[in-house]
């Protein structure tokens, strides 16, 4: 599976055509679906243009965007920058008046395992999000399934991201949910090329890196998605 992640906390001031509104997401979604993309991963937005877990502001994000390209499979993020208060998460997850796919839960935040479960009662899929080996541990300790996991390599220096993903990996059960591998900023590319070469699910976006493998600027979320595609064949 390749996801594109659509915008994550990118402004409009770093890429013109980050996407924000529900209209734009919706647009989005849909032309990195006809490329290739098998899911979608966002952060709605409010009127402000912070990311929100508002109900409204979820429902009107991931209406547009099933509108626009139905059977996409949707996921968001409830990542505690978005909202610190772990029991806050959990009652914006209780509140959702339109529910996504799946949703992202890093296990290192306070109130992990409370916002998966959360999640879980409401049958919203959990990625459980572990950016470290001591992640692994605290996912392990759930007593909420994931439904996949995010193996999520946030250094840029690329040997480091690398060497992260061994690291994480290699903490996992044999007997585990699908693994999603990706990198971020410089380590984007070839940590990519690492999960085609593991076989692992994947995923790309200008949440994820603003430039095409040979470091040109990306114009869009649809070119990053075509150019994975085209990199994954080589």
């Amino acid at each position: 599976m390749l996801k594109a992640c659509l915008n994550g906390a990118r402004r409009r001031e770093e890429h013109a055509a980050v996407p924000l509104t529900p209209a734009e997401l919706a647009a989005d979604a849909a032309r990195c679906a006809d490329a290739g993309a098998a899911a979608v991963h966002v952060h709605p937005r409010g009127d402000d243009g912070a990311e929100s877990f508002d109900p409204a502001v979820i429902a009107a994000a991931v209406t547009a965007i099933r509108s626009a390209r139905p059977g996409l499979p949707v996921g968001v993020s409830t990542g505690a920058w978005i909202v610190p208060d772990p029991a806050a998460r959990v009652a914006a997850v209780r509140a959702w008046t339109v529910l996504p796919d799946f949703a992202s839960v890093n296990a290192h935040e306070p109130g992990a395992a409370q916002v998966a479960a959360a999640l879980h009662e409401r049958g919203v899929l959990v990625e459980a999000g572990l950016w470290t080996t001591a992640a692994v541990d605290a996912w392990r300790r759930w007593p909420t399934p994931a439904g996949r996991i995010l193996v999520e390599c946030m250094a840029e220096p690329v040997e480091t991201a690398l060497a992260d993903a061994a690291a994480i990996l290699a903490a996992l059960p044999g007997e585990r949910p699908p693994v999603l591998l990706h990198g971020e900023g410089p380590a984007t590319w070839p940590v990519y090329a690492e999960a085609v070469r593991r076989g692992l699910h994947t995923r790309i976006g200008l949440e994820d890196t603003l430039l095409l493998p040979d470091g040109t600027s990306a114009p869009d979320n649809v070119t990053l998605v075509r150019t994975a595609h085209t990199f994954r064949r080589r």
